[in-house]
């Protein structure tokens, strides 16, 4: 399910949608023949999160996509999501009524892209949008790839831009804005028959309105810059006929947050045409420089623009585990069924980055994705 920006990534942050689609979705570099058949697919996803002594968010949401290569050497490809979103967050009140803000969204978002393959590489262009009631947001993004002679080696550039239109609740903020400039350069090579390994590394520049309209007190700076580095290493055995995807990423922003993510993945083919996939992940994360803990007396007569200042617990440290496990069945030669269900654990004590703030409450979720693809 392809991550669009909204302002529900702002509020579930990571766990469910990752990050905004600051670059294009990153396709295998290996894949630079054209298509031969289509692809319509459907996805389901319910997410829950819970905290202890707190209401938390509910979403559901829905996206249609379909792929068609054209014209020889091009293909197309759009998709739509529905979701709707319900619920609180922890730390968001009405400052009269001292009163939990209710949470009730719907978002409607959309993108298309082209590809053109050539013969040493591709060249993907495209475009996105989301619309809220109070957040619209619209994404333009270039991605070249170039393989060498042997198609051992591919390395990958690309570029997007962002921009997001806030008027958030009960007019706290009005006719903001926000953009993000993004890049991204990564090498791709086969090492082996059994192994490729791959590294990307991307930045971003951001201007604009950060905070979180729903939360109390929530000034954050109107610059946030990002660097990452990301690194996969695939494993074929042949043995079993299984497949290992093993990552690590690192992330570090001009909000003094720097957070480590190690990741695993298995792909075992089992008889009748099902296929198996457990994975693991654990990340760890300091807090932001602004962050406050819990137990800060709260200074209402803080305006936006004195200082940065955040209660937000997604800002402070912490370490996170997600247990996953995905299922798939090939119903026909074309069609294609698939359920994958996840765990989520977020406790401050797990930080192995930075100190976590004790105070904190641990934070869990639980996410179900239904699927099915059937080529054309």
């Amino acid at each position: 399910m392809k991550s669009l920006p909204t302002k529900k990534s702002h509020l579930l942050g990571a766990a469910l949608f990752a990050a905004a689609m600051a670059l294009p979705s990153y396709q295998s570099v290996f894949a630079e023949a054209t298509p031969e058949k289509g692809v319509v697919a459907f996805k389901y996803l319910n997410y829950k999160d819970s905290q202890p002594g707190a209401e938390r968010i509910s979403v559901n949401a829905y996206t249609t996509s379909v792929m068609m290569p054209f014209a020889g050497d091009w293909s197309v490809a759009s998709s739509y999501t529905y979701d709707s979103v319900s619920g609180a967050s922890p730390g968001s009140y009405d400052v009269l009524s001292g009163a939990s803000v209710g949470i009730t969204e719907k978002r409607h978002a959309g993108d298309l892209s082209f590809t053109k393959y050539l013969e040493k590489g591709s060249l993907t262009f495209g475009g996105s949008f989301s619309t809220e009631s109070d957040y619209n947001s619209k994404s333009f993004s270039l991605l070249r790839s170039v393989s060498t002679e042997d198609k051992n080696t591919t390395i990958t550039f690309g570029g997007s831009y962002t921009s997001d239109e806030i008027d958030a609740y009960k007019k706290r903020v009005v006719d903001d804005k926000k953009s993000i400039f993004a890049g991204l350069i990564g090498i791709s090579k086969i090492l082996t028959k059994q192994d490729i390994v791959q590294l990307n590394i991307g930045f971003s520049q951001g201007t604009g309105y950060f905070s979180d309209p729903y939360k109390d007190l929530d000034y954050r700076p109107r610059k946030r810059n990002i660097s990452t580095i990301l690194t996969r290493w695939n494993h074929h055995f042949d043995g079993s006929d299984g497949t290992s995807k093993l990552g690590y990423r690192f992330y570090t922003d001009t909000y003094d947050i720097k957070a480590h993510t190690v990741s695993a993945e298995y792909f075992q083919p089992l008889p009748a045409k099902f296929t198996v996939i457990p994975s693991v992940r654990f990340s760890s994360q300091s807090a932001a420089s602004f962050y406050q803990p819990v137990g800060t007396v709260l200074d209402y007569s803080l305006t936006d623009g004195i200082k940065p200042y955040s209660l937000d617990q997604r800002l402070s440290a912490f370490g996170a585990l997600t247990l996953g496990i995905k299922g798939e069945k090939q119903v026909t030669e074309n069609l294609t069924l698939d359920i994958k269900y996840e765990y989520y654990q977020q406790r401050p004590e797990w930080s192995i980055t930075g100190k976590g703030d004790s105070g904190l409450k641990p934070f869990y979720f639980r996410s179900i994705q239904l699927g099915l693809s059937q080529r054309l």
